[in-house]
């Protein structure tokens, strides 16, 4: 009896050892970066509840202080809900518009046979390769022109800005676009020109309706984009009520001596608010549509 007892022994023992070697070590894994992805999002909303605004050497969540959040809402010298407003306009504008861009170029080529239209790939992929930082000079300088001639697309408009986020979101929206668009039976297009379908109904009855996974993450990529720019908004808007939430917030840092982290962390918490509802909203569709062109059909 007492053999027995010992083998089961040992065979548990042996049991959770091999748990532990092919399955437990995963979970430890998982937990180290749930945490370590979580412990600066916390940091930020403990550092924004907090009075005196201190980011060193302090105990997490020690105080629970509201008074960033409504000094931030009602001060004159930050504008916070302008500075939301104005973001929020243009990363929902560039949003639609690169979306809906993409998908025609996307469908153009993968739909459509042209000359140039190799070419036109090839094309979209080298200029992905060159990051927009190199771009700036060149951005200032056409937009500064065009102030002269057109200002309602020149300098410190919404208009001339969301045009530069088109221009630089369109090339890699178009080529992910284009992988998802093979995916999709060219049967379906055949069969609707029988029915006497044209390109435009084809394009917009069914072809959409098929792609909404890639629409809805070509969206979502393009709003976090746009929403926290900072470099090309600090060079196109030079007045407060014109900032957007990322280059306003940089106001309450800009003077060494005296920089308010807590403000700064309370408007950072409430930036995020429309970014984490957005993402959660589209989740269903997030994981179709980055692997949805990776297989071509």
């Amino acid at each position: 009896m007492t053999t027995i007892i010992l083998k089961h022994d040992k065979a548990k023992r042996g049991g959770a050892l091999r748990w532990f070697m092919q399955v437990g070590w995963k979970h430890l894994v998982g937990l180290f970066v749930i945490a370590f992805s979580t412990f600066p999002l916390l940091y930020i909303l403990s550092t924004s509840l907090t009075e005196t605004g201190n980011i060193e050497n302090y105990v997490l969540f020690r105080q629970f202080y509201l008074g960033n959040y409504t000094d931030l809402l009602k001060s004159p010298d930050y504008p916070f809900v302008i500075w939301m407003k104005n973001t929020l306009i243009l990363a929902g504008v560039t949003a639609v518009l690169s979306v809906f861009i993409s998908a025609l170029a996307a469908f153009a080529f993968s739909r459509l046979r042209f000359k140039g239209r190799r070419a036109g790939l090839l094309s979209l992929i080298a200029v992905q390769m060159f990051p927009s930082i190199l771009g700036l000079v060149a951005v200032y300088g056409i937009l500064s022109k065009i102030t002269d001639y057109v200002p309602a697309i020149g300098l410190g408009t919404k208009t001339g800005l969301i045009l530069v986020y088109l221009g630089g979101s369109l090339g890699g929206g178009t080529y992910l676009m284009y992988g998802f668009f093979n995916t999709i039976p060219k049967e379906l297009d055949e069969a609707a020109k029988i029915d006497g379908a044209t390109h435009t109904q084809i394009f917009f009855k069914i072809i959409l309706r098929l792609v909404a996974p890639v629409l809805a993450v070509m969206a979502l990529l393009s709003f976090i984009g746009t929403f926290g720019d900072y470099v090309l908004a600090s060079i196109v808007f030079n007045t407060n009520e014109q900032y957007t939430v990322a280059v306003g917030l940089q106001l309450l840092l800009a003077d060494p001596w005296t920089k308010n982290w807590a403000m700064f962390a309370a408007g950072a918490v409430m930036a995020s608010t429309p970014i984490v509802i957005l993402f959660v909203s589209l989740q269903k569709y997030i994981t179709n549509g980055l692997t949805g062109g990776a297989v071509k059909g």
